[in-house]
């Protein structure tokens, strides 16, 4: 089947004012005209969109038209009842306020997980988002294959995924050909940074954290990945991309905890904000951390069990994860041999140590 150009129609009852108030006022050119002895219809493009102005009842509906910078009055009314509201071309990632609160999500209690972009799967980590701030998300790929996915890119302040079982493959603007993302590694997504999801295995999985909460993702449908160029050390938004290789990292004592830990390079690659590490038990099977006055300090339970100490005694096992509020002391104990737990921090430098 062969498409034409599509068409939104809006009613007109009076079409010469209408017109001219979307030709003279906001840049729309004719393409079509008729009856050309009283006009009544007219088909106009511009900005990316075709209007048909015709006869007709119904909403004479609202446009949303891009402009850097935005006019004042911000909003419009055509002729025909339509309302222009003029929004910012590139409008800047709004961080809402944080709200602190203790959050204990466990798997066995958690809803089933929603379907979301991609086919992928989404288990909502932080329900109250912190006040809108951050957004944590356990996400699986049940069956595995090829993904439909396309390339696109993020407005945030923050974004990393950590793989916990399986591999995807992935690739990312100007940082060379696609590659193996497998369980233990993370991945830094800098601000605005041009990727794609190519595949994955069965049974994938991954946490992914973001601020803020609500963000958009954009198509980039002129871009090709991979990109001729290989930039390791881009800055994107003040940051660097990074993949950081559980299998080439070694495990370093965790200070006096007795626990140890695998560090990403994530404090590096985000000159600070943030910090990413799995830890395990060592010499101890628990620690006490006094009261912290991070941003956010977020753990996952990957593999084994725990004790969560923390107003309380609070069992922890695989895919559970917690949120410890700033001023507030916690701890680990009982940890099962196995025991291993993803930690993410902002800003970097705050954590069981």
């Amino acid at each position: 089947m062969k498409w034409g150009p599509a068409e939104v129609q809006l009613p007109c009852a009076d079409l010469s004012p209408t017109l001219a108030f979307f030709t003279d006022e906001l840049g729309f050119r004719v393409e079509t005209i008729f009856p050309a002895d009283d006009p009544k219809v007219a088909v106009i493009s511009g900005h990316g969109l075709r209007l048909r102005l015709a006869p007709g009842n119904g909403d004479p509906g609202a446009i949303r038209l891009a402009a850097q910078p935005r006019p004042d009055p911000s909003v419009l009314t055509a002729p025909n009842g339509t309302r222009i509201e003029f929004v910012d071309a590139d409008p800047p990632v709004e961080i809402p306020p944080l709200k602190t609160e203790f959050v204990l999500t466990r798997q066995a209690d958690s809803p089933e997980a929603g379907a979301g972009r991609a086919g992928m799967l989404y288990r909502d980590l932080i329900p109250g988002r912190l006040g809108g701030r951050f957004i944590a998300s356990h996400i699986a790929i049940p069956d595995g294959g090829p993904v439909a996915d396309w390339v696109h890119f993020h407005k945030v302040r923050f974004q990393m995924i950590f793989c916990r079982r399986g591999w995807a493959r992935l690739v990312y603007e100007d940082q060379g050909p696609p590659f193996l993302m497998q369980a233990g590694d993370c991945v830094l997504q800098p601000p605005c940074i041009r990727h794609r999801v190519l595949e994955s295995s069965p049974g994938f999985e991954v946490v992914e954290i973001g601020c803020p909460a609500l963000h958009e993702t954009l198509a980039d449908h002129g871009m090709d990945l991979p990109t001729a160029a290989l930039r390791p050390d881009r800055d994107f938004g003040g940051q660097r991309f990074l993949h950081s290789v559980a299998s080439d990292t070694p495990w370093t004592p965790l200070g006096a905890t007795g626990f140890e830990a695998r560090e990403s390079g994530m404090a590096d690659a985000t000159r600070g904000l943030a910090d990413v590490r799995v830890i395990r038990p060592a010499s101890a099977r628990g620690f006490t951390a006094p009261p912290h006055d991070a941003e956010f300090l977020f753990g996952f339970v990957l593999e084994g069990a725990a004790t969560l100490e923390h107003g309380g005694v609070h069992a922890l096992g695989p895919a559970d994860a917690f949120i410890i509020p700033a001023g507030e002391a916690w701890g680990l104990s009982e940890a099962s041999d196995d025991l291993q737990l993803l930690e993410v921090m902002l800003p970097a430098g705050v954590s069981a140590n």
